[in-house]
């Protein structure tokens, strides 16, 4: 077994796991394995129980409990009455577009005299910029909302005041020392901020300040519900796509979200969903967000302009939505090529330079590489040699070389701690512990490789890399069916803490050798007790192609949706006995 084979961790029965989970079995009519399951994660009261299997809009907390939001509504109310032009300042991805729909939609319904501005991955870059604010202020702007960015922007911001415009920032990244000198500053993860979701996305912290509008409107009660239950489907794009923790009110706001797309009246949300595949009538699975509708938002910012998402959600017209739904499942097929092409090839780089090997943290840099689809690629390695790595590319702006790129993280290694631990080396960086981005200039590319393989050095080694495969239950195969299946999907939606549960099956004899497909998926037969399982498995190690009739095995797996059966369990770890 390698030395980086993942780990399996079993959950521990508890002494009195068996008499909760006769309670929860009775009082909310689900299986005893995912009661099991559920107080083996944590659960072990009724409400809490209540709370995540049946979340409703009070689960979510009071917006005012958002340290600025009354300042920055009565900024806001001010603009309102005094119809002050208001620029939105997002972001690219799908979280600052988010944001941007969810605000522009609340403050355009008020009569608000405002526009929006969405950077160009490649030509602006990540964050505020000095030149767009003078832009603004030449414009007649009076009022600049940050959205999914901002919290490290404090020259910028100081920058607006001088011109005469008041800024009120929300986001949610992990602030600097100083908070930017703004009217109003809405992040849960400033200091003094009370708020208890601290893992809101940007489009979460928009949804709280579009509801604290709202709030002191004079919108009737009853249409500011409908409203807010209509911009919980933008909020649960977001959430999902940023891969915020699926938990607590974000678990709320996602299973809300996804439950109103079984029915949606805008063109363009209603475009995207069928140009994604999904079936009209039908809500979409965060897992069908995350890889299907997600991915289509994104492609715009990564290969043109984020702008198309805006036009996308904005306009009310059939033809124009289906227009735009289509370019951007275009752009994502070329997202996917340019993605493809750039990872073999790194991956060929790092297989033949026996250099990489020893570096515990990757710093790769290509000239002609696409900033796009950088974070991407930057996962996929990251997840296969199990290091935290950066993928750079250099960009020509105003004459002058700058050089651009972000970076992926494994668990237990935080990104924004290391890139803090050497901020000289940088013109410009942010980010949270599993995803950051950074500029700098092409002369500090050879210092960044080797501080960032240095630095983590010194938190990792080989056990800290392995990947852990939490066991929620170990069970037989007679257990494994379409109820279980059933019972599993009440649990989700399912993401980041919160994950579908693993299950394990110990002892089990191979009933046939593997069935490949595609060279690398495969299909697997097992037995026990006489009973026949069939496994499937994605993108597998080679040596499970090895396996023979009549080898022990021990398996873990999740039971998913599957496209041609209809659920199945899925692979995740073989391990021989």
């Amino acid at each position: 077994m390698s030395s980086l084979s993942p780990r399996w961790a079993l959950a521990e029965p508890g002494e009195d796991v068996e008499s909760l989970a006769a309670d929860f079995v009775s009082r909310f009519s689900i299986s005893p394995t995912v009661a099991r399951v559920l107080i083996r994660r944590g659960f072990r009261e009724a409400a809490q129980i209540d709370s995540y299997l049946n979340p409703g809009l009070s689960t979510l907390h009071p917006c005012e409990d958002l340290l600025g939001l009354k300042a920055a509504v009565a900024r806001i109310q001010t603009a309102l009455s005094k119809q002050e032009k208001i620029l939105l300042y997002g972001d690219y991805d799908v979280d600052g577009t988010s944001a941007i729909v969810i605000l522009k939609t609340v403050l355009d319904l008020l009569g608000a005299s405002v526009v929006a501005f969405v950077p160009h991955r490649i030509l602006d870059g990540y964050g505020m910029k000095e030149d767009r604010i003078r832009e603004a202020a030449a414009e007649g702007v009076s009022l600049i909302i940050s959205v999914d960015t901002g919290i490290r922007a404090g020259e910028v911001v100081t920058l607006a005041s001088s011109l005469g415009l008041d800024t009120i920032v929300t986001d949610h990244h992990l602030p600097e020392a100083e908070i930017p000198p703004a009217a109003a500053v809405l992040n849960p993860n400033q200091p003094g901020c009370q708020y208890p979701n601290k893992h809101l996305c940007g489009a979460g912290v928009a949804l709280k300040l579009a509801q604290g509008i709202l709030e002191q409107s004079a919108m009737p009660v009853a249409k500011r519900q409908r409203l807010v239950e209509s911009l919980l489907k933008i909020a649960a794009l977001a959430t999902v796509a940023d891969i915020v923790p699926l938990e607590g009110e974000n678990r709320a706001i996602v299973k809300l979200g996804l439950a109103g797309m079984a029915e949606v009246k805008n063109p363009g949300l209603r475009a995207l969903l069928e140009v994604s595949g999904i079936k009209p009538g039908t809500a979409p699975t965060a897992r069908q967000v995350g890889f299907q509708i997600g991915p289509r938002i994104n492609a715009a910012g990564r290969m043109s302009s984020a702008s198309e998402v805006l036009d996308l959600f904005f306009t009310q017209d059939e033809t124009t939505a289906r227009r735009i739904a289509a370019t951007l499942d275009e752009l994502n097929r070329e997202r996917q090529d340019t993605e493809q092409e750039m990872r073999e090839a790194i991956f060929r780089s790092i297989d033949e330079d026996p250099a990489w090997e020893h570096r515990l943290g990757l710093v790769l840099f290509g000239e002609d590489w696409h900033l796009g689809v950088a974070g991407i690629v930057a996962g996929r390695i990251a997840e296969k040699h199990r290091k935290p790595t950066f993928v750079l590319t250099q960009q020509d702006k105003d004459g002058e070389l700058v050089v651009k790129g972000s970076g992926r993280s494994i668990p237990g290694f935080h990104l924004l701690d290391a890139l803090e631990s050497m901020h000289e080396l940088f013109d410009q960086f942010g980010g949270h512990a599993q995803a950051a981005g950074v500029t700098l200039k092409r002369a500090q590319v050879p210092a960044f490789v080797e501080a960032f393989a240095a630095y983590a050095a010194t938190q990792l080694d080989d056990e800290k890399r392995r990947a852990v495969i939490d066991i929620d239950a170990a069970i037989t195969v007679p257990d494994v069916g379409i109820g279980l299946y059933d019972e599993v999907q009440r649990m989700a939606p399912f993401g980041h803490h919160n994950a579908p549960p693993v299950f394990a099956i110990m002892g089990l004899e191979v009933a046939a050798p593997p069935f490949a497909m595609k060279g690398k998926h495969l299909k697997l037969t097992v037995r026990q007790a006489g009973r026949l399982l069939n496994l499937k498995g994605w993108s597998v190690p080679q040596d499970w192609f090895a396996l023979k009739a009549g080898d022990r095995v021990d398996a873990a797996f999740q039971v998913e949706h599957d496209s041609y059966d209809g659920w199945a369990p899925i692979l995740k770890d073989l391990r021989r006995t």
